[in-house]
């Protein structure tokens, strides 16, 4: 397991990591890119933990992932299976997991602020941190991928799905885009990942990532979630 951990978090976290693994009883399974999740975490029928965590991610997101799958199996354990999958008490399991990783033998000084105060108050996903979700961004592999504030006004872009949309005006933080097909505006984050530029771009996103947004009405789209938690 140390072997395999070695692959894909930082060099120093191993050792923790696999006590925590093993403390936890966790059946961790490495898998291919997953467009919606970066991980998740089921309690199984026989009762073990399974957690899966996607192979692509670089090493210091795949850390963070794999911890807060790990606080999800924390939570559930010590509070019940009735709360809220991020609310405060899998926040609290998620700090106190992650502290102890949160230095310079793990995490590069450009990351160390950024992830000390994401921890403070710590989001369900990452990527909805967007000076967090862009220092992350750095340590991935080179890619052609840009972000919607790259996006032109007026240019289209393309769901992973086959929506195609098209960039319009920031609104406060968020941006609106239009569903070509059906004319309904959607909001999206500006840190949110697309392909290339105004050539049917394969948009990567999350739940936190995209909210729908009908003539003011938001709702999070529920066919998006990034984190996925099933315990029976």
């Amino acid at each position: 397991m140390q072997e395999t951990l070695s692959k894909y978090i930082p060099e120093a976290a191993i050792p923790s990591v696999f006590e925590m693994i093993k403390a936890h009883g966790v059946h961790l399974k490495i898998v291919n890119e997953r467009v919606t999740r970066h991980g998740d975490y089921r309690k199984m029928p026989d009762g073990t933990h399974q957690i899966t965590v996607n192979a692509n991610l670089n090493k210091y997101k795949f850390l963070i992932t794999l911890v807060h799958e790990i606080a999800h199996l924390m939570a559930f354990t010590k509070y019940g299976r009735f709360i809220k999958p991020h609310g405060k008490e899998w926040k609290l399991s998620f700090q106190q997991l992650m502290l102890p990783f949160i230095r310079p033998e793990i995490f590069p000084s450009t990351l160390l602020p950024l992830i000390a105060l994401h921890f403070k108050n710590p989001k369900a996903s990452s990527d909805t941190d967007a000076r967090l979700s862009l220092a992350l961004k750095q340590f991935d592999p080179d890619n052609d991928k840009n972000y919607i504030f790259e996006i032109p006004y007026g240019g289209t872009f393309r769901l992973y799905n086959g929506k195609i949309f098209k960039r319009g005006n920031k609104r406060v933080k968020r941006f609106e885009c239009l569903e070509v097909a059906t004319g309904r505006l959607y909001l999206f984050n500006p840190n949110a990942e697309v392909d290339g530029a105004n050539r049917g771009r394969i948009f990567k996103i999350n739940e936190e990532q995209l909210l729908r947004s009908n003539y003011g009405r938001g709702y999070r789209l529920p066919f998006l979630a990034c984190e996925h938690h099933t315990v029976p």
